[in-house]
């Protein structure tokens, strides 16, 4: 038996921040009657068994925070702030909470105060703060008002309707009689200002992204003999979202033909439900399928490429709440570190026969389980679909250097993707 192996060794942290040395191994074997073709990654410390994590040695900042929130600020963006007051209303909307109720108490605060001065110089005018008690010939504008505080108790009386009874305008002061039309009209307009921001604040669709969940990490197997990219995603909430889709993006440097650099650039994904519809009946945490094909920006990496790429894999999940019938975007992104190639995620929908109900157990929703995969790429396993002799050996990356007769090492024969699949171990 001959053997010819080409090997390369990459110290590489782990998420515990341990370090271990992962060894690549491309080797030719050549065995009696056939040929296998052997792609494989060991770990050669036993602290790095059973990790199947493809981590890389780069810093990647996310375009969007596993939030959702996008990382971005503007900078030298002229007239800003006269262009957001320009839309005061979705610029409340948008703003934190602390500034919103600031707004809205000084907005009342400031109105009660201002009329309160309108109020306070009429009856200055007419002499209403200088009446004596005896005197009662001189009609005054407001009766019971005689000072600037008993105005502004009058200002709030008025702006709000509130009418205790005790306090209110006479016939004598056509100009106060104005200022109460003015009052009550600009009370009402600035309540339901308020009263709309606050209510568009607490119904925001965002707020209702905060029960969507995605899965921590991406898993990469193959599913119907070809590799696929999966992720998951799911409602805490019993309330549907309706007419929910899904869509995804990888945002990665492109170099075009005349050399012009693009550093995000984005692809489109397309990512489904097992039939690859965008259109999800989110009744329950779905599996998000996305089959590496010619069309795909994952079409040329392999297990070892991952180890080296930089790029984000963006995806959102689109609705209309049952609830409020607002539509609503739920964002998540996903690095080379995030994902696990040769596993699949594990079930978590059981049927329970005491409740006779369908149980979702949400402790299985990140867990996934190692499963044999190729670790070369979809381009090289589609050339090797067409090949009639040789057979791929798929190696466990947790496990020792496969070998012939190793428990390790799974082979798949080039009719396995003409027919029903079988997989027997060499």
């Amino acid at each position: 038996m001959e053997e010819n192996s080409t090997e390369m060794t990459h110290c590489l942290p782990n998420i515990n921040n341990h370090s271990c040395d992962v060894k690549v191994t491309t080797a030719t074997t050549t065995l009696p009657q056939q040929q296998h073709h052997i792609l494989n990654i060991n770990s050669s410390s036993n602290s790095c068994r059973g990790r199947n994590r493809l981590l890389s040695s780069g810093v990647h900042h996310g375009i969007i925070r596993k939030n959702g929130d996008c990382n971005m600020s503007y900078a030298n963006l002229k007239q800003r702030r006269s262009r957001y007051l320009q839309d005061l209303y979705t610029t409340l909307v948008d703003v934190q909470w602390r500034w919103t109720l600031l707004v809205f108490f000084l907005g009342f605060i400031i109105s009660w105060l201002l009329f309160a001065f309108i109020w306070y110089m009429i009856i200055k005018v007419h002499g209403d703060d200088q009446l004596e008690e005896h005197l009662t010939s001189h009609e005054p504008c407001i009766n019971n008002v005689h000072s600037f505080t008993g105005c502004f108790l009058f200002s709030i009386e008025t702006q709000h309707t509130i009418g205790y009874g005790y306090r209110y305008t006479t016939e004598a002061c056509p100009e106060a009689v104005l200022v109460m039309c003015i009052q009550s009209i600009t009370g009402v307009i600035l309540q339901a200002f308020m009263v709309g921001v606050v209510f568009a604040k607490l119904t925001r669709p965002k707020q209702r992204t905060n029960t969507i969940m995605f899965s921590r990490t991406v898993c990469i197997c193959l599913r119907d003999n070809m590799l696929c990219l999966l992720f998951r995603v799911g409602d805490m909430r019993k309330s549907f979202v309706i007419g929910a889709s899904v869509k995804a993006q990888v945002v990665r440097k492109r170099t075009t033909e005349e050399g012009e650099e693009i550093p995000y650039h984005q692809y489109d994904v397309k990512v489904g439900s097992d039939d690859g519809s965008e259109n999800l009946f989110f009744i329950w945490p779905m599996t998000l399928v996305h089959v590496i094909d010619h069309n795909s920006p994952f079409f040329n990496m392999s297990a070892v490429d991952l180890i080296s790429e930089n790029f984000e894999l963006v995806v959102y999940l689109e609705g209309t709440t049952e609830s409020t019938g607002n539509t609503m975007q739920a964002r998540y992104s996903y690095h080379p570190t995030d994902i696990l190639w040769g596993h699949r995620f594990e079930n978590l929908v059981y049927f329970d026969k005491a409740s006779e109900n369908y149980v979702i157990d949400f402790r299985e929703f990140n867990k996934t389980k190692e499963i044999p995969t190729p670790l070369c790429s979809a381009r090289d396993l589609e050339e090797f679909k067409g090949q009639n002799s040789d057979t791929l050996a798929i190696g466990n990356p947790s496990g020792p250097t496969p070998g012939p007769g190793s428990d390790h090492l799974v082979c798949l024969n080039p009719e396995m993707f003409m027919a029903p699949s079988t997989v027997s171990p060499c």
